[in-house]
């Protein structure tokens, strides 16, 4: 393939994701202000017309801000690659470094830096205006900026050797490089599933003991019942950054914890907590969390395949605007390989987003019905319409929208199939 050809083709598929996004917000715009006069028929009784008001408009927020970022990622990723950014940062560091390792590192710190630069201020906005509009926001401007030092560092301590062995293991390592850098990126993985809940969580959240006693004992009930052990059930002041709520469940293996954010616990009522446990118990008894992870390893190593092919191919470079550095040893551009890939990536895979989309709501019908089976179902209708009003989540997406983008169904269609299995037997092919 010609440079020629493979920009051509980069513009034609960035300029058809950019429309097919447009296309699809300008649909949950119209479609969420359309419905916003009235509450569905289902939730007439339940949501009052000011709350599905406010989530119609928050989403109409959330959507119009979200289409703004894309514009501005999409300008940005032209500067970058074919108006030459990359161009100009890689012969800056070279400058300074000369060739070799170090090189490669300054371009990735250089690159990684800059562009933390230019997403402060879209963050900053989205914390500090989107959400605080619609009272969302908890966040003081200290934890914001201490949250992003942590981050920065937190990201530099584990993202840089990671990033030295993968390079190293691509110049050193022969045409199979990928091969290596895969497992060596899969136990990377399974290592942070250990450490998130025990090392790094903490660093940003407290994390204490749930000290309820007749919630701790329905909970340690409904555990014993589904066949899961813990290594713990906390409670996490997520109250400090938004008034959103939420429960989830992390680690792997010995690290498995249970965790309610306060403001979940301050909202549901003890048997609402356990319907919304026993969801969360479900992905994992019904080895979603173990599908996600085969698939994820199994992608991966299917795109470090590609490129693995890819960085030895001059139109790929020269193609997105980058000219290599010592055309007679490619290795010194692995880490523009690298970037290039990052950045190219997204874009021509992008109409392949609903098929991940598909995968996670039946995965989620799956979990209701599972909570169903251990829990009353009504309990845990009762939780979510709590759930969509506290977290202003709109009753009334785009149908279309929802298919392509949200990894939940909608609340309309989740429920009815929540109140239908109280109608008929379930049952798990595990």
């Amino acid at each position: 393939m010609s440079s020629f050809a493979f920009s051509v083709l980069f513009i034609v598929f960035l300029a058809t994701s950019l429309s097919v996004r447009f296309w699809l917000g300008s649909r949950q715009i119209r479609h969420v202000i359309a419905h916003r006069s009235a509450v569905p028929a289902e939730f007439v009784e339940k949501i009052q017309l000011s709350a599905h008001q406010k989530a119609a408009d928050y989403t109409v927020a959330k959507t119009k801000f979200s289409l703004f970022t894309l514009l501005v990622s999409a300008v940005l990723l032209i500067c970058f690659t074919l108006l030459g950014g990359l161009q100009w940062i890689s012969a800056t560091v070279f400058g300074w470094t000369g060739s070799g390792m170090l090189y490669q590192m300054g371009l990735v710190v250089a690159f990684a830096l800059i562009s933390g630069a230019i997403d402060l201020p879209i963050a900053y906005y989205k914390q500090f205006v989107l959400e605080a509009r619609y009272g969302f926001n908890k966040m003081t401007h200290k934890l914001f900026f201490a949250d992003l030092l942590k981050s920065t560092l937190l990201g530099a301590a584990i993202g840089l050797p990671l990033i030295w062995v993968i390079l190293l293991l691509m110049e050193k390592s022969g045409d199979i490089w990928w091969f290596y850098a895969w497992l060596v990126w899969s136990g990377f993985q399974l290592l942070m599933l250990i450490l998130f809940p025990t090392v790094i969580a903490p660093l940003f959240n407290k994390f204490t003991p749930l000290t309820d006693d007749s919630l701790r004992s329905r909970i340690e009930g409904l555990m014993q019942r589904v066949g899961f052990a813990s290594k713990g059930l906390f409670v996490m002041d997520g109250s400090k950054r938004s008034a959103h709520g939420n429960a989830y469940f992390s680690g792997f293996g010995a690290s498995k914890r249970i965790v309610f954010f306060d403001t979940l616990l301050a909202r549901l009522a003890p048997h609402e907590i356990e319907a919304v446990l026993a969801h969360e118990l479900g992905h994992f008894k019904l080895k979603h969390i173990v599908k996600r992870i085969v698939v994820i390893f199994a992608v991966s190593l299917v795109f470090l395949a590609l490129l693995g092919y890819l960085k030895q191919q001059l139109w790929f470079f020269t193609g997105l605007g980058v000219i290599p550095l010592l055309l007679t040893d490619l290795s010194n551009n692995n880490a523009m390989a690298l970037i290039l890939f990052m950045l190219a990536l997204p874009i021509f895979t992008f109409m392949l987003s609903p098929l991940s989309s598909i995968t996670s709501r039946k995965h989620e019908f799956e979990a209701d019905a599972f909570a169903a089976k251990y829990t009353n179902a009504d309990d845990l209708v009762a939780a979510l319409v709590k759930l969509y009003e506290d977290n202003a989540s709109t009753l009334t997406p785009d149908p279309l929208h929802s298919a392509f983008y949200d990894s939940h169904p909608p609340a309309t269609v989740r429920i009815n199939r929540l109140l239908a299995t109280k109608l008929e037997p379930v049952t798990f092919n595990g």
